[in-house]
């Protein structure tokens, strides 16, 4: 009996972790990371790392019996590490296979959602491919939050570090993943990614109590909620509460989001303004400052059957103006990610270039890779001679990739009807040798006055940069 008591008390003075802290996690390298739990109240709790030759971190548990420490982590290996957590003088427990890289969240709706081994209806593209060549790539590892919705914000969630390896790289979300690889063969270190992320998701659905308070009219009653959407991923509060509340205490190099579809139609700069709000609002809660925070640009798509409509275009406008506002952002152009039979699928299987993309602009803004032209064109300013529209770009790093037989260009006058245009290089002679310029005519517009470029719910253009990376879909008008 008195055995069976020592053990049962033994039992009781074990620290509990949340799922997020495990078995293969990946520790943000060269920073005080931040690993917290629960244990009796007001007991201490001692965190001794693999790393540090055995010097533990103490912390005290509060009244209701949570604790956090700080844990200096060193630079990135693919040396296994391990952590141990002991309440007081009771039951150890520890974590093995810890790795020290760089972690990223991967947040957003089911476009980033979407994994390796694809969605029903909707294959990756080489998914065979890529999962043969999952062996080149050790060291990136990956957790899935759940998708659960909670009317309060919760602390933790149940989930499991795995290894994208043969075996398990399926399940990992394919944008995520390729990032990952272009971390992992430049830089040459583990990649730890952490997958918060719904599946038909507003921007509304990540907001917390407070802003949505304070920005938006949206109902925050649950009953109601049921009564105003069809669908409940587009409920607003819910989802940020019960999937990415859990891993906001968890130390984060930087955010990853792809999302918008369920946002098209919104009047003004109504999603621009609560995208900003929402990255302030997510740098806030992790704590490590003005994290950076690389985006997509919607993909092609016939929204709502109707391929020459323009209201997914101008969700598109809003994501370039959400990158301007929105300090230490980037944002990556798809307009060439999908092939023209896949106007009606909203998950394009081309997903590789995405993630590279994302990739580019971390290693050339956020890890400082010189060698990286991660940028897409952009529109900068029009001038007009007679019946030509000269269009001026900017990120181009010294050239445009096709002089002829350019796609995607459509002018119109003063009746604001556009029409299908030619498009091509002009060079004009003392132009600063940064930019380039393109010249648009019409037969049918003799006195043109604006110029729109793939500004269609699914229009594929075919012009780029030097780099080889597509021109951001624009217009020169405000109709």
């Amino acid at each position: 009996m008195v055995l069976a008591l020592a053990v049962m008390g033994t039992a009781r003075a074990a620290v509990r972790l949340p799922h997020v802290l495990g078995d293969g996690m990946v520790l943000q390298q060269q920073s005080s990371a931040r690993l917290w739990g629960w244990a009796t109240p007001g007991a201490m709790v001692s965190v001794t790392a693999s790393w540090n030759g055995g010097k533990a971190v103490t912390a005290k548990a509060a009244d209701d019996g949570r604790w956090e420490v700080r844990v200096a982590t060193p630079a990135a290996s693919y040396t296994p590490q391990t952590l141990t957590f002991t309440e007081g003088k009771g039951a150890k427990v520890t974590l093995r296979d810890v790795l020290i890289g760089e972690v990223w969240v991967c947040a957003g709706q089911s476009n980033m959602e979407f994994p390796v081994r694809g969605f029903g209806n909707c294959p990756l593209k080489d998914y065979n491919d890529v999962v043969a060549e999952a062996s080149r790539y050790d060291g990136i590892h990956y957790v899935k939050i759940p998708s659960v919705m909670s009317s309060k914000p919760l602390d933790d969630a149940q989930c499991q570090w795995k290894a994208a390896d043969v075996d398990n790289v399926g399940d990992c979300s394919a944008v995520g993943y390729f990032f990952a690889r272009q971390l992992r063969s430049a830089l040459n270190i583990p990649v730890g990614l952490i997958l918060a992320n719904k599946g038909g998701s507003r921007v509304e659905s990540w907001l917390d109590k407070a802003n949505l308070e304070q920005y938006t009219q949206e109902t925050l009653d649950s009953t109601a909620m049921t009564h105003k959407f069809q669908y409940d991923y587009l409920y607003p509060l819910l989802w940020g509460n019960g999937t990415f509340h859990p891993v906001l205490n968890y130390t984060v190099k930087g955010i990853i989001f792809y999302q918008g579809c369920s946002n098209v139609g919104v009047p003004g700069n109504e999603y621009s303004d609560r995208l900003a709000l929402l990255v302030n609002q997510w740098r806030r809660d992790f704590g490590e400052g003005n994290i950076p925070f690389y985006f997509v640009q919607l993909a092609p798509y016939a929204d709502g059957g109707d391929p020459n409509g323009t209201v997914r275009a101008y969700l598109e406008e809003q994501q370039l103006r959400a990158a301007d506002i929105i300090p230490n952002s980037g944002l990556i152009c798809t307009n060439d990610c999908v092939y023209p039979w896949e106007q009606d699928q909203i998950h394009p299987s081309n997903k590789k270039p995405v993630g590279d993309r994302l990739g580019w602009l971390a290693l050339e803004k956020t890890y400082n890779k010189k060698g990286f032209q991660a940028e897409s064109p952009r529109f900068e300013r029009m001038f007009i001679q007679g019946d030509t529209c000269f269009i001026r770009l900017k990120n181009t790093y010294g050239g445009i990739s096709r002089f002829k037989d350019i796609e995607g260009f459509e002018v119109a006058g003063a009746d604001k009807v556009f029409h299908k245009a030619t498009a091509g290089h002009f060079w004009v002679p003392g132009n600063d040798p940064r930019n380039e310029t393109v010249y648009v005519v019409c037969p049918e517009v003799k006195a043109p006055v604006a110029v729109r470029y793939c500004f269609r719910n699914f229009q594929i253009g075919n012009l780029g940069g030097n780099n080889g990376l597509p021109l951001f879909p624009f217009r020169t008008d405000r109709w």
